[in-house]
């Protein structure tokens, strides 16, 4: 019988099966580093081309500062100068509106028909007094008085009818109070909480 020593050359086998592995490691490990090195450098220049950009962009903005100052300078000037007009608007409607107020009263009065006593305005809010022939003139004068640019409401406060007996004539005597052009309602203030 003959035998065969098949030691060695399983032996040798398995030598080159773990050159083999050992080297298809080592080549993964050189592949990956090779990756590794080529992303580091990648980010590395997107990294760098980045900083050169966020540099632009930061001296872009410094030449923008100036005008940004200028631009902030004129729009606190403009609301300067608003809050100005608005100023002059007031006083010139303030000047007007009175004069207004009075013609505008004046027309509204049916003519021959009644007849105003009195004429008080504080705040915004006018009283008038005075007596009409009947209750009708009275809704009249009402009538106009709300047509008018100047005058936004008018409320009877009061009427009574009164005999004039030397004249053989009933009159209606009336309180109206109207809200004007400078009528500002006051603002309510926030309730306070409690601590």
């Amino acid at each position: 019988m003959i035998r065969i020593n098949l030691l060695p050359f399983r032996a040798a086998r398995k030598k080159e099966n773990i050159r083999r592995q050992v080297s298809i490691y080592a080549l993964s490990v050189v592949f990956l580093l090779i990756m590794m090195i080529y992303f580091f450098l990648q980010l590395g220049s997107t990294l760098n081309d980045l900083k050169v950009k966020e540099q632009k962009l930061q001296a872009e903005l410094k030449t923008y500062e100036a005008t940004i100052k200028k631009i902030a300078e004129l729009e606190r000037k403009i609301k300067e100068i608003r809050a100005k007009l608005d100023v002059i608007k007031e006083l010139e409607r303030n000047k007007t509106g009175p004069v207004h107020l009075l013609d505008e009263i004046t027309m509204a009065v049916p003519k021959d028909k009644l007849w105003l006593t009195s004429l008080k305005e504080s705040g915004g809010t006018l009283t008038l007094t005075g007596t009409a022939m009947d209750n009708e003139t009275v809704a009249l004068f009402m009538t106009n008085l709300e047509q008018s640019e100047h005058v936004s409401t008018v409320d009877l406060q009061s009427s009574r009818l009164r005999n004039l007996p030397e004249y053989k004539l009933s009159v209606s005597d009336f309180v109206l109070e109207c809200r004007t052009y400078a009528f500002k309602e006051a603002k309510a203030e926030p309730p306070k909480g409690k601590k």
